[in-house]
């Protein structure tokens, strides 16, 4: 069951119903959908997927999806999910136009790393970036994510892989001095 998450200025919750035209919005604002998935969708394609959320998602409790809230109105999407493009997990997110700009972006990568780190028990999280999304590159980099591969996609265009390791470290016990 996806959980609820807080930051100082963001509130991270299962979607409820309601919230679909909201999603619809997001995703059909070619600001944002240029970076997500294959692109811009139809309506009816965002459509489908938010109901997937609710029939497959969380039915199922495939992986954890939110809604993002700022002030109580949805700014935002974000998932954390396995992935066979990166062999592990991987975070997606995504703010509305209204929300660039004010620093809740690393907000909320930070929140959904820390949930793959900390309630997952993940040793690394994995982004996945289209060469052009300058913003993200930048923002996931200045977060502590490293570059590792590059995709070449079918239309020629490059996705970048990278990867944020836990910072956890595993320590061994300190060695007896030598007593027998």
């Amino acid at each position: 069951m996806t959980p609820t998450l807080r930051t100082e200025r963001l509130l991270l919750e299962p979607y409820i119903p309601e919230d679909e035209e909201g999603f619809v919005a997001l995703f059909q604002d070619t600001r944002v959908s240029r970076w997500m998935g294959d692109g811009p969708a139809s309506e009816a394609a965002v459509r489908a997927l938010f109901g997937r959320i609710f029939t497959k998602v969380y039915a199922q409790d495939l992986f954890d999806v939110w809604a993002i809230r700022r002030d109580g109105h949805l700014v935002g999407h974000a998932e954390i999910k396995p992935s066979d493009v990166v062999a592990g997990h991987e975070i997606i997110y995504a703010l509305a136009p209204t929300a660039w700009g004010s620093g809740l972006g690393t907000e909320l990568a930070e929140a959904v790393i820390a949930h793959g780190f900390d309630a997952l028990g993940l040793t690394e999280v994995h982004a996945t970036v289209a060469a052009p999304n300058k913003a993200s590159l930048t923002l996931l980099s200045r977060i502590g994510f490293e570059h590792v591969r590059d995709i070449e996609e079918d239309d020629g265009s490059t996705t970048g892989v990278l990867v944020r390791r836990s910072q956890t470290t595993v320590t061994s016990p300190p060695r007896s001095a030598g007593h027998r």
